[in-house]
């Protein structure tokens, strides 16, 4: 099926298409081919046919970080635009796993724990999109389905050496590393959602654009009219320089307490606020010139900036008055100095105590202000932890422990100590 190759738009129709292009490219690192996009929203303007978009998303861990939401918040302008949004979860790909940018065979996953992490997608998608404006699909629907004839089939439609074409294949083949036969598949089985779904457009990671295009080559094969392929930057962590990850800890995770992701999004390098608030909030166009504008000007203060960044994350994720909540904390305790006045209370038990006294880190774990004991040496030895605002110089420090002691963590974590 092609194209309408031309369509006449009346005045109003043009700038509407205009409207939606402007916004379509915002924050967008690649539409491919963009000329067809535009010939999209064209005729969806003029049929008041939405465009469905998918996203593909498998399961491979239950929480989602800022990093994720990139290609959420471009869904949702898509939602606003009045597009439909098709959300696949791979609860049958993610068994597979994807190789992308892997150098070794992914371990797969078990059904259960692919059932696990997708029960809680749904419900931290909704944080960004409208639920009641979403598709939810699960491709094992189609996929489980398939015969052996079926898959024959599908695979006899792409080559062995386009597969190869994908960087990570071409790397693994000539450093002789192992590829199984299986991960070919993960590319076609995406590609086959798709087709299934007959979708418009399709998002994802720049990373993901070679999965992106399988979809637009298997459509073709299938004798169905062609996706686009929109890809979107991936954003790099707090660290300024590697991709926002839970295994480097340089994320914002959006289910974190407010506090935490308000103090986490105040540690973002300056030169990063900009396209933090491009890719990961819903700021308008309008608004976003404005900033930029004032910081390049000096008008608006980068501190200023970033604690509207801070403030709009915590919003978008936890509400309003968490978000005046969040703000208040951080004045009080990092612009102010001052100890926070809602600081949790913890219990010890006068029994762990020995004349009265606990080795820092163990205290440290009993109030579960650290993950585990490595980490709690970690902080002391970086002069991260403070007693009553007194730093602890040695991890081989023991305590006083005492009714009322305030113990702090970094900058964010505190705990006051009740003994029972």
């Amino acid at each position: 099926m092609s194209e309408q190759s031309t369509i006449s738009l009346t005045e109003e129709q043009a700038r509407e298409v205009a409207r939606q292009m402007e916004i379509i490219r915002r924050g967008v690192a690649e539409i491919v081919p963009e000329e067809e996009m535009q010939r999209k929203v064209e005729r969806s303007v003029v049929t008041g046919k939405p465009l469905h978009i998918k996203l593909g998303l498998d399961p491979s861990a239950p929480d989602i970080h800022v990093g994720h939401t990139v290609v959420l918040h471009k869904l949702r302008q898509f939602q606003e635009l009045g597009h439909v949004v098709q959300l696949v979860i791979g609860d049958f790909t993610g068994r597979i796993g994807d190789p992308t940018g892997k150098s070794e065979t992914r371990k797969q996953l078990t059904e259960e724990q692919v059932k696990t992490n997708a029960a809680t997608y749904v419900e931290q998608f909704a944080k960004i999109l409208d639920a009641d404006k979403i598709q939810v699909h699960y491709n094992s629907t189609w996929l489980s389905r398939m015969n052996f004839a079926d898959v024959v089939e599908l695979a006899a439609k792409i080559t062995v050496a386009r597969m190869l074409e994908r960087d990570d294949f071409e790397k693994r083949y000539s450093n002789n590393l192992p590829i199984s036969i299986h991960e070919f598949f993960y590319p076609l089985m995406q590609g086959y959602d798709s087709v299934a779904l007959e979708s418009d457009v399709e998002l994802g990671g720049t990373d993901q654009k070679f999965n992106l295009l399988m979809g637009r080559q298997l459509q073709k094969e299938y004798g169905q009219e062609q996706q686009c392929a929109l890809t979107m930057p991936i954003i790099e962590g707090l660290d300024g320089v590697q991709k926002m990850s839970k295994s480097l800890g340089n994320y914002i995770g959006i289910s974190e307490p407010p506090n935490e992701i308000y103090g986490k999004a105040m540690s973002i390098p300056d030169e990063l606020m900009l396209k933090y608030y491009k890719l990961a909030t819903d700021v308008s166009l309008e608004e976003l010139k404005s900033l930029e504008k004032g910081l390049e000007e000096g008008a608006v203060h980068p501190r200023d900036a970033k604690m509207r960044l801070a403030r709009t994350f915590v919003q978008m994720y936890w509400g309003d008055a968490a978000a005046d909540e969040a703000e208040n904390h951080f004045k009080t305790v990092f612009q102010q100095r001052a100890l926070p006045t809602d600081i949790p209370e913890k219990e010890v038990a006068a029994t762990e105590l020995e004349d009265g006294k606990m080795w820092i880190v163990k205290l440290l774990s009993v109030l579960g202000l650290v993950p585990s004991n490595g980490e709690a040496r970690r902080m002391v030895q970086q002069g991260a932890v403070k007693i009553n605002e007194e730093k602890v110089s040695s991890v081989d420090d023991h305590i006083t422990v005492e009714e009322g002691m305030i113990v702090q963590v970094g900058k964010r974590k505190f705990a006051k100590v009740m003994i029972k």
